[in-house]
């Protein structure tokens, strides 16, 4: 088994030094011990800090990433939380898709003003319901 010093670890995962260090203090990596001053790691840090920047790009906190981690290092990714994740995910895609629909709209608009423009305050109203809706469930879910 090859070790790699926290700076090769570093370099190959694209990840600081000191975030590895961090990750260590709160359990999601291990050192396997010491060459001078350098932490040393095992090839499967790289594993690990791949689950890591996917749970991290999913929008799952470090204390959520460290639960879907068996003690062995293996992943344990509950498919029920992965599920209700992706969804989240697929609302949220929809929601920035329509947003940009607006943007772009906003920008091709031939109106001499956007507000003299049906199509922009119709998509401003939808806006504004769809802010209403989501500080309601934000308060709800609390």
């Amino acid at each position: 088994m090859r070790f790699l010093d926290i700076g090769a670890l570093a370099a190959r995962s694209g990840t600081s030094a000191a975030t590895l260090r961090y990750y260590e203090d709160i359990g999601l990596i291990t050192s396997i011990g010491r060459h001078g001053l350098r932490r040393q790691f095992g090839s499967e840090a790289l594993v690990r800090l791949s689950l890591i920047a996917l749970g991290k790009a999913a929008g799952f906190s470090l204390t959520e990433i460290s639960g879907m981690i068996g003690r062995d290092g293996t992943p344990d990714l509950p498919r029920d939380i992965l599920r209700a994740q992706a969804d989240a995910l697929d609302t949220k895609v929809r929601a920035l898709s329509a947003l940009s629909q607006t943007l772009r709209h906003a920008a091709d608009c031939p109106a001499p003003t956007h507000l003299e423009c049906p199509t922009f305050r119709r998509l401003l109203r939808v806006a504004v319901r769809r802010g209403h809706r989501a500080r309601r469930t934000n308060s709800t879910s609390n």
